[in-house]
């Protein structure tokens, strides 16, 4: 048989794109075959039941874990022990938020509750604001029960930052999809005043949270609670008590509730007290448009703790407080470190900051999680003229209080009528607040020193930062992980921040300072690393301090244990020093401790410029540094320095020989279980 080959060609460009198409397609076929084979062949583990009356289709019953086909509301199984929670053996963690501290009460509640009837100890209580948010809500344990406790406020708060991180992970592509289905269930309880913001804003945080959780695959086991927090007390626990055993009988039965669909008018969102038309409105909206909401509202309860505190909040963003140390000086009883290492009198300085909010959560800061946080300004912006005009109107009002006080000497009374410094370390993040250029500008328009502390979390703002009389970096730890575990910051991203602001410092034209709070336990290791942090923006100056301990609270686990005693402190700076000699020296810089504050637990390690013919020049000539800013010229720190004088020497103490040391009695001294503080802490200036 012969072959024509012509007559072949002809057909090949005829049909050769159909044989194309048929050879690409080939192994797609093949695919679904083969698929489609396993499928029939595997046998299910559980759950799969066959129906002969249905010509031999498989159907599936519902599992606990099931998200599929949950056409109805509650999902049930026809065999309960498949469904049943371990209520015996499945964790059980109950989440909550406060500021105020109603939200922890109710929490507290909750778990005496589910302790009582499940007979369990092991329950967690958890404050959403000092977990790792990754370990429980995206890396969550298996088999996990999530209650929440939350409440909703109309000013920024800690809430706010968990509902973003819920928000972010959910539509993060990075993330697998529904990372939280590995849990049993969960439930959230609201709390919400019906008064002072009804409709959309009652209880709207709430929601919000039991939508995301939703969104990444945890699946609800009870309705959602709701409670106005202007019901009498004895209303407000058979409520909350209604909806604890109403999750412990769902956990019983093993029932699952349909996820909440957006745009649904009612949903599975109940309301306890039968208010569920008022809960289809507040789910409309999730938060208050940005630049409307005011960060401390007069009616909130952050306002209500800091003035609480002894702060006086204004405006809707800044604060002022009269420091222990300014009442230490006007009675001639001490002036602060800053005296000893920057020539600072005490009771001629205010502390103030033009923004309560910070980026992170520290573990000894003083406030005890009563400022707001955040990552971002959201917030109304008061401009830096009403600031500077209130704060030191509250300054000088407060400081009036003391006339009449026992002590009192005059003359400084009167001299603390002019304010001459400002140190911009109360609370929040200074740098975070967008005109603090401007402000900065204003105090020394008043020849008003500026002492500006930054945790070095915002590094666009500390690049565009302009000349303040002195610039500090918080150094709270040497590693990523300390530093995770002491400063508990907001940013996922903090240690990357944290590099590229010192970075910054580097370049910076001016005095700076580190500033290094030593907590035992948590940052006194890694000294080395503290050697290497130090190489990235090798700063003027390196204040090193003892945490102060500002007494017990929920909200930090430091106790007097984690207080260095000063011969520790000491002992750690010698090893830096020491470290900064040996790994430091191809950078032509060297440091020595020029100057100590025992009474506070602090030395000031300098770079040897600083030190001419044996004498140390810490500290600051304040009109020349005036005269220099308003010259508008380039200046080095060295431009403005002052001699440092000999009671703040190291090995002097540091104390002011104008004042005389006030030592107060200890109450509990030499009783039996009692923790004997540090040498230094234990004379507190009144």
């Amino acid at each position: 048989m012969c072959f024509d080959l012509a007559f072949l060609e002809e057909k090949w460009g005829t049909y050769r794109g159909l044989v194309f198409y048929l050879v690409l397609l080939l192994p797609v076929a093949a695919h679904l075959i083969i698929s489609r084979n396993k499928r029939q062949l595997a046998v299910p583990a559980e759950g799969i039941v066959l129906n002969e009356k249905e010509n031999g289709k498989q159907k599936k019953t519902t599992k606990r874990f099931t998200r599929k086909n949950m056409k109805t509301r509650p999902v049930q199984s026809t065999s309960k022990s498949q469904n049943e929670i371990d209520l015996q053996n499945s964790p059980i963690c109950i989440f909550y938020a406060t500021l105020g501290g109603t939200a922890q009460r109710y929490a507290n509640e909750v778990h005496k509750l589910l302790s009582t009837n499940l007979q369990r100890d092991d329950l967690q209580l958890l404050s959403l604001d000092y977990i790792d948010l990754e370990e429980y809500f995206l890396y969550c344990p298996e088999n996990a029960v999530y209650l929440l406790v939350l409440p909703s406020y109309a000013i920024e708060s800690s809430l706010d930052f968990y509902l973003s991180t819920l928000r972010e992970t959910v539509y993060d592509f990075r993330v697998q999809k529904n990372p939280l289905q590995k849990l049993s269930g969960y439930a959230v309880f609201g709390l919400g005043d019906m008064d002072n913001y009804p409709g959309d804003m009652f209880c709207y945080q709430a929601i919000e949270a039991d939508k995301w959780l939703s969104k990444l695959g945890a699946q609800r086991i009870a309705p959602m609670g709701i409670m106005n927090t202007q019901l009498a007390s004895a209303t407000q626990i058979d409520v909350l008590t209604q909806w604890t055993n109403s999750v412990i009988e769902h956990m019983r039965k093993g029932t699952l509730l349909r996820p909440m669909d957006e745009g649904e008018g009612n949903s599975d969102v109940m309301d306890v007290e039968d208010m569920g038309p008022m809960m289809a409105k507040a789910k409309t909206e999730a938060s208050l448009p940005i630049g409307t909401k005011e960060m401390v509202s007069t009616v909130s309860p952050t306002y209500k703790a800091l003035t609480k505190q002894g702060y006086s909040v204004v405006g809707s963003h800044s604060g002022v407080k009269i420091c222990r140390w300014t009442k230490s000086a006007i009675r001639g009883r001490g002036f602060c470190y800053k005296y000893s290492f920057y020539g600072i009198r005490s009771h001629l300085c205010m502390e103030a900051t033009p923004s309560l909010a910070c980026a992170n959560k520290c573990t000894f800061c003083w406030r005890h999680g009563t400022n707001p946080v955040g990552t971002e300004w959201r917030w109304k912006v008061d401009p830096p003229e009403l600031i500077l005009k209130g704060i030191l109107e509250s300054h000088y009002s407060k400081l009036k209080l003391m006339r009449g006080v026992p002590g009192v000497r005059q003359d400084r009374f009167a001299e603390a009528s002019r304010v001459r410094h400002c140190a911009l370390s109360l609370v929040g993040e200074p740098i975070f607040y967008p005109y603090i250029n401007e402000f900065v500008g204003m105090l020394h328009e008043r020849e008003i020193s500026s002492f500006l502390v930054t945790n070095a979390q915002h590094p666009e703002a500390f690049q565009k930062m302009g000349m303040v009389t002195q610039l500090y970096v918080s150094i709270d730890a040497s590693t990523k992980q300390s530093l995770k575990s002491v400063d508990r910051p907001l940013f996922k991203d903090f240690w990357e921040r944290l590099l590229t602001c010192l970075e910054i410092l580097r370049e910076k034209k001016q005095r700076t300072v580190y500033r290094m709070t030593l907590v035992k336990g948590f940052n006194m290791e890694q000294i080395k690393e503290y050697t290497e942090l130090i190489r990235l923006g090798i700063p003027c100056f390196i204040e090193i301090k003892g945490v102060t301990y500002s007494g017990n609270s929920d909200q930090s686990p430091l106790t007097m244990k984690n207080v260095p005693y000063y011969e520790e402190v000491i002992d750690f700076t010698k090893k830096l020093i020491e470290n900064i000699d040996k790994y430091l020296g191809d950078l032509g810089v060297k440091y020595e401790i020029a100057a100590e504050h025992a009474h506070s637990c602090s030395l000031l390690v300098a770079q040897t410029k600083f030190k001419k013919d044996n004498v140390w020049y810490t500290h600051i000539d304040y009109p020349k540094f005036f005269e220099l800013w308003r010259s508008k010229k380039d200046f080095d720190p060295l431009d403005y320095v002052a001699p440092t004088p000999d009671f703040a020497y190291y090995g002097n103490g540091g104390f002011s020989p104008e004042d005389v040391r006030f030592v107060r009695k200890q109450k509990n001294k030499g009783q039996p279980g009692t923790t004997p503080a540090p040498a230094p802490v234990s004379e507190i200036a009144a």
